[in-house]
């Protein structure tokens, strides 16, 4: 993308294409980290949706439990306690040094009679060494397991957000610390105006995020269709017939069609997905059946190198001559 920019072709004139809105999660984390001005269609910004918000709120709090605007969120989600509670209890941590043990005196409502003693669970235990000693992956993995059942109850289309708290659990396996990972989300509240960004202005340039559906009728010079591997295009949430696929491959098609003048397709290693009669998982991605071998043909492969790759590649250093220099020192 970057490389095409520094050739003339402007970020407007580019686009990323995907069959599903939380496909692009990652992406959108890598392009925020850079700088990169992005506008996305068919979807919201994934770190802008509510349940995201609400889960991340979870690790903000036990990163700062003085985050009121954090607190106050996770608070709320439990049945029965609204904000004027939720302020009491804050209070009540902040005048015992922000300990979530001093919640143990609380007397949930009934409705939350079930999951309070749950959630201080969590919060102590993500709050003390023994959490911060845990995988990032493993934190979030603990707060996703608990704030499922109250998204369910929550929000509708909970099978969607879902898989948009599986996705970023894998974003947070790619992160060595809980503060690395909260910074790079770039959750946190705005401290004034002059901090609230919104979307780019018609006259900047801004890459173009999109779901295949919401591109029918437009062109960019560039294009990037992304994850296109089995199981995401066609979906597997449609290839119960003949016909479901057949419209799926239509799909893949308006995706393929929509570069002038260059097209990449990009097909995962593997993806991460909720089974339906097994455990969550990895699955070692295939490209989609879409790319037959005549349609192969046409194509440049070439594989990425992952981050994790880089940094294992060895570096061999020539130590004569460092060590020559430093007797030349001395």
């Amino acid at each position: 993308i970057l490389a095409h920019r520094e050739n003339g072709i402007k970020l407007t004139k580019q686009a990323v294409l995907f069959r599903a809105s939380h496909h692009s999660m990652s992406l959108e984390v890598e392009l925020a980290r850079r700088n990169i001005p992005f506008h996305k269609y068919g979807g919201l910004k994934f770190v802008e949706t509510a349940h995201v918000k609400d889960a991340m709120s979870f690790l903000r709090l036990v990163e700062n439990p003085r985050d009121i605007v954090a607190g106050t969120r996770v608070l709320v989600l439990l049945p029965g306690i609204g904000q004027v509670k939720a302020k009491h209890l804050l209070q009540q941590l902040a005048e015992n040094r922000f300990d979530f043990k001093s919640w143990k005196s609380f007397t949930p409502p009934k409705a939350a009679k079930t999951d309070w003693p749950v959630f201080l669970a969590l919060l102590i235990g993500l709050g003390g060494p023994e959490g911060k000693q845990l995988s990032v992956q493993e934190q979030f993995h603990r707060v996703a397991r608990f704030y499922a059942p109250l998204m369910e109850r929550r929000y509708d289309d909970p099978r969607t957000r879902k898989k948009d708290l599986d996705q970023l659990e894998l974003i947070a396996s790619k992160f060595k610390d809980r503060t690395q990972f909260l910074t790079e989300m770039t959750l946190d509240p705005p401290t004034s105006t002059q901090d609230l960004a919104g979307d780019p202005l018609l006259d900047e340039d801004y890459l173009i995020l999109s779901t295949i559906h919401s591109a029918k009728g437009l062109e960019w010079d560039t294009v990037h269709v992304i994850h296109a591997a089995d199981g995401n295009i066609p979906s597997d949430m449609a290839t119960g017939s003949p016909e479901q696929i057949e419209e799926e491959r239509r799909l893949f098609y308006v995706a393929l069609t929509r570069a002038r003048d260059w097209l990449y397709v990009t097909i995962p290693q593997r993806y991460y997905f909720h089974g339906y009669f097994r455990s969550d998982q990895h699955s070692y991605a295939q490209p989609t059946r879409f790319l037959t071998k005549p349609a192969m043909k046409h194509f440049t492969s070439s594989t990425a190198r992952t981050a994790a790759e880089d940094a294992e590649e060895e570096v061999t250093v020539d130590t004569s001559a460092v060590r020559k220099r430093i007797k030349q020192r001395w």
